[in-house]
């Protein structure tokens, strides 16, 4: 049977996806994540950037109103329209949400809420076309690395860190399933035998 390690702890149906597809599993959290006490001047936010599903836990249930939501990812947009926030524009990475904002929106203000690791490339596309905005650090990120003396037929990573922090105390032999572009170019570090999502989720 084949085996893979997931670096993050699965949902109970992604791991019976696995499971009932006959691949045995492995699973651990790669990354810890934690919320910080963040201040905000404002309690009333008119346009809000969120790049992952921990940005916006980190708001949930803070005394905030956004009025509108630029986002990276499905799970990320369905996480904010549950919490009532309505999403103007969606992007499958963030390069591609700072060009669409770079394109359409660059009158507005923009509060970017984020984690202590975020990426640079929406960061300096807003500030590469002149766009105002304020960056709000609400989680930090921290690595988590673990040494592993067998090997899997295929490791599933889900962001740069989980790349970083596994390759801390292990080499990547086998295939890196990748959830997007951003995670890949981390493994390309490593290894040539790469998949990628084709889409994030």
């Amino acid at each position: 049977m084949p085996t893979v390690l997931s670096t993050k702890k699965l949902a109970p149906n992604q791991r019976e996806l696995l499971l009932n597809a006959g691949i045995g599993l492995v699973e651990y959290d790669a990354i810890k994540i934690e919320l910080t006490d963040f201040k905000t001047d404002k309690k009333k936010i008119e346009n809000a950037i969120f790049t992952s599903k921990n940005a916006v836990k980190a708001i949930s249930g803070k005394d905030l109103q956004i009025e509108n939501c630029f986002c990276v990812g499905d799970k990320t947009a369905m996480l904010l329209e549950k919490m009532g926030c309505h999403n103007i524009e969606k992007a499958q990475s963030s390069e591609e949400l700072g060009k669409k904002i770079a394109e359409k929106y660059q009158e507005m203000h923009f509060n970017f809420f984020c984690g202590n690791k975020r990426r640079d490339e929406l960061p300096a596309i807003l500030t590469e076309n002149k766009i105002d905005f304020s960056e709000i650090q609400v989680y930090e990120t921290s690595l988590n690395p673990k040494k592993f003396e067998s090997g899997f037929d295929g490791i599933l990573f889900f962001s740069p860190s989980a790349v970083k922090s596994f390759t801390q105390k292990n080499g990547i032999n086998s295939v890196a399933f990748c959830i997007g572009s951003t995670t890949a170019e981390e493994a390309a570090k490593h290894t040539q035998n790469i998949v990628v999502a084709s889409r994030p989720g």
